[in-house]
């Protein structure tokens, strides 16, 4: 038996279904991957086993060493069948670690929404790509990159628990993970900065600061209330910002335009004490009343209890009502039209 083992390079001869073999590529055609095991006979890699793994095996050539399964020990021709796709896994999975650490661009292809994001197809495995880490106005509307390719750069990869996150954003801004967070760390909350405009969605604009891009939520536009702000601002225009917050984590900023303007709000009791007379416009209509704009920032309510039916102002009538009350810490003013007749007892 020693003698029939070194006749055969020592070789096990008791290959089964499922074995895992090493093998040294001897070589490569559009239809088949010879691969010298090291038994009697190649093992061979079929067509229909080359388009799954065609990413892996384009790149192959004789002398590369491949890690492959057992399907068939032997087929007619007496070649063991052999899959490449365990050894095209791991060459993945290594990739992507290299692109994260060098930051260059992956094209993936979207999948599907999920909940906080978007699933996208990288040769066969799957990723995902968060809300926070779509660009401007795609993260209002990740189903429209269904079946589109999309550049990204590598955020997290974890093999052991399959878990591959990805950025379209820093792809877009031309940041690399670390880069973004290393000007994240010379952020701070306070600080006011100079961006870009790069997206408009309805809750919201997108402001690209050096590389970097953050969320001007619709309620820190302006101190009044913002119904449309595609109708007040235009992609790419400049614009300065106030940073309300460094989320380091997400690698997102959140914005504000109106704190850099004082608030209407301040010193409010003494323009508008209780019983004033007060001139405004009729701005908008509620189930509940309607709303009188008397300086830009500041409206008041005209509660429904108030209004007699079919008499109701206009919206844009300018309407003469006289200040109720004011809860300076819910920022409401209660306003009602001035009495036609006097109170009784009234001197």
């Amino acid at each position: 038996m020693d003698e029939l083992l070194a006749m055969t390079g020592g070789l096990q001869l008791n290959l089964k279904k499922g074995t895992t073999v090493e093998g040294t590529v001897i070589s490569v055609s559009p239809r088949e991957v010879l691969v010298d095991i090291g038994r009697k006979s190649y093992g061979i890699i079929a067509e229909w086993e080359l388009e799954q793994v065609k990413e892996f095996t384009a790149s192959l050539k004789p002398g590369d060493k491949v890690v492959a399964q057992v399907i068939n020990p032997e087929n007619d021709l007496g070649y063991a069948t052999l899959s490449l796709r365990r050894s095209s896994m791991e060459h993945r999975w290594t990739k992507l670690s290299e692109l994260k650490e060098s930051g260059d661009d992956l094209d993936v292809t979207g999948l599907e929404t999920a909940k906080g994001g978007l699933l996208v197809d990288w040769q066969g495995l799957r990723g995902f790509i968060p809300s926070t880490q779509l660009e401007g106005s795609m993260a209002a509307n990740p189903g429209s990159l269904i079946g589109k390719r999309i550049k990204v750069k590598v955020i997290e990869v974890d093999k052991s628990i399959n878990r591959l996150v990805l950025s379209q954003k820093a792809s877009v801004l031309g940041v690399t993970p670390s880069v973004q967070k290393e000007r994240l760390e010379k952020i701070k909350a306070g600080d006011t900065l100079k961006g870009t405009i790069s997206g408009i969605a309805p809750f919201g604009i997108f402001v690209d600061i050096d590389g970097l891009e953050g969320l001007v939520h619709i309620s820190e536009i302006a101190w009044e209330k913002v119904d449309n702000p595609s109708s007040l601002f235009k992609v790419n225009s400049g614009i300065e910002v106030l940073v309300l917050d460094v989320n380091k984590d997400e690698g997102k900023l959140n914005l504000s335009i109106k704190r850099l303007t004082p608030d209407p709000w301040k010193n409010i009791l003494d323009r508008y004490p209780p019983e004033t007379v007060v001139t405004g416009k009729a701005v908008r209509n509620a189930s509940y009343g309607i709303f009188v704009q008397l300086e830009p920032g500041i409206e008041g309510l005209i509660h429904i209890s108030k209004l007699t039916a079919g008499q109701e102002p206009k919206i844009g009538d300018e309407i003469e009502c006289m200040v109720e009350n004011i809860d300076q810490i819910k920022r409401k003013i209660s306003l009602t039209f001035l009495p036609k007749e006097k109170p009784v007892g009234y001197r």
